[in-house]
């Protein structure tokens, strides 16, 4: 499966412009939500084939709505990489628990969201 649709679910502007810019550049299309409400909105209208996720957001938390999603027969297929500041061994594990494919520390760093990226296409 060749992913080229994202979501980026995110509340910092500065982090959904700098993660669309990047992808972008590599040949990604790319969508933007500033927090779950902002997310499934975008779900309705077009199903992506990959969401990047924020854990820390206002009102429901990224571990929430990956848990919420992976229950949902409509999106549970759609694999969801957090992406957080959150960088302990802990919230990693409850992540993937939630039903998240994997998990990235920002700063993020280009090679490594693109090797995660196309490490879900195969």
């Amino acid at each position: 499966m060749s992913i080229k649709n994202i979501l980026i679910v995110d509340d910092s502007k500065t982090e959904q412009i700098y993660l669309s810019e990047l992808l972008v550049a590599e040949g990604y299309n790319c969508r933007v939500a500033g927090n779950v409400e902002e997310a499934m909105m975008a779900l309705e209208s077009s199903t992506p084939q990959l969401i990047l996720l924020d854990v820390v957001m206002p009102g429901q938390n990224g571990f929430q709505f990956t848990r919420t999603l992976s229950r949902d027969p409509r999106y549970a297929a759609i694999p969801i990489i957090l992406c957080t500041s959150k960088d302990q061994e802990t919230d990693r594990m409850w992540g993937l628990r939630q039903g998240a494919k994997d998990y990235i520390v920002k700063p993020v760093q280009k090679e490594n969201l693109l090797a995660k990226i196309e490490a879900l296409a195969i």
